[in-house]
């Protein structure tokens, strides 16, 4: 385990033995994810945000169309919910 000091930029340096654990060098991208008031870091993979970057061009609706659709579903539920009541 290692300790790191944040700088007057916000950065951190990663402790030796954390770079070699999880494998990353110069130019690697890394990935936060936030589980309540932790966080936990791990190494970004190019192929998932290279995936992820393209997940929209073979769908027949566009995202905000896909939202849209899916809000309303929430709101025929809610509808349903509260007339069962």
């Amino acid at each position: 385990m290692g300790i790191a000091k944040i700088t007057r930029n916000y950065q951190i340096t990663l402790p030796k033995d954390i770079r070699r654990i999880i494998s990353v060098k110069e130019g690697d991208e890394i990935m936060f994810i936030v589980d309540g008031d932790k966080v936990n870091f791990m190494k970004a993979k190019d192929d998932i945000i290279k995936r992820t970057a393209g997940i929209w061009k073979d769908m027949k609706e566009t995202g905000t169309e896909y939202q849209r659709r899916i809000r309303k579903g929430w709101s025929k539920r809610i509808k349903k919910q509260y007339a069962t009541r």
